[in-house]
């Protein structure tokens, strides 16, 4: 069965921490990285729809959709001890850099959050070349850098946690076309980050996707197949 992923993170010894979504189907969920074995899973009541996911020593943090609630797990077997609300417009995507935790609602603001009290004590409007991008989603930590999904496309924003300035753009249009090639015309859209810091190695996927990729970036000088702002900043989606 594949899931409909919301949130996604590399925890070391080849064991990923999966939030997906859908109410009804939500849950989190503890994968080996190797053989995608779903190892623990803590399934959601039906009314929330998983979002974001993020790991902070021994807690993972998860936001939750138009709720403007997520909850805190125990990582060794994902009991739920804290239920809390956050001062975002929504809850899309979380990551951290062991300090902050950054946070999304799908606009185009990245926030900072204090993991203790839960608060954003600064948020940032992301822009590329003056323009705002909008939609940012599922987020990662990345070489000092927060990666962030863009709904709606197949570009990753590498954006500068400082001042919510795009730093570069990855672009992946080739994998989603891969997978429809094959067959695999149910999937959605590119979605999920992980990033082993360890060995650094980037694992991407997406949305009813039955793959999880490893990744390896590349320069390239010359525009892909079209204008950035063309392909990767779309115009804002309001629920």
């Amino acid at each position: 069965m594949f899931v409909w992923f919301q949130g996604l993170l590399y925890a070391g010894n080849d064991t990923l921490f999966e939030s997906t979504g859908l109410k009804g189907h939500s849950s989190v969920r503890k994968v080996a990285l190797r053989t995608g074995k779903v190892e623990d899973i803590h399934k959601m009541q039906n009314s929330y729809f998983g979002e974001g996911l993020t790991l902070i020593g021994e807690r993972l943090f998860q936001v939750t959709w138009l709720e403007k609630t997520g909850f805190i797990y125990n990582r060794n077997d994902l009991s739920k001890f804290k239920k809390f609300t956050h001062q975002m417009q929504d809850g899309w995507g979380l990551a951290t850099d062991g300090k902050v935790i950054f946070g999304t609602d799908g606009s185009s603001t990245l926030y900072r959050i204090n993991p203790q009290t839960l608060k954003v004590v600064e948020a940032h409007t992301v822009k590329y070349k003056g323009d705002k991008v909008h939609n940012l989603n599922e987020l990662e930590y990345v070489n000092g850098e927060v990666w962030a999904n863009v709904w709606l496309t197949d570009c990753i924003a590498r954006i500068s946690g400082k001042d919510g300035v795009v730093l570069g753009w990855i672009l992946l249009p080739n994998l989603r076309q891969g997978l429809m090639a094959a067959g695999e015309m149910s999937i959605d859209v590119l979605n999920g980050i992980a990033w082993d810091q360890e060995r650094n190695r980037v694992f991407v996927t997406g949305k009813l996707w039955p793959k999880l990729y490893e990744i390896k970036l590349r320069t390239i000088k010359t525009p892909f197949k079209g204008d950035i702002k063309r392909l990767c900043m779309p115009m804002p989606v309001h629920f």
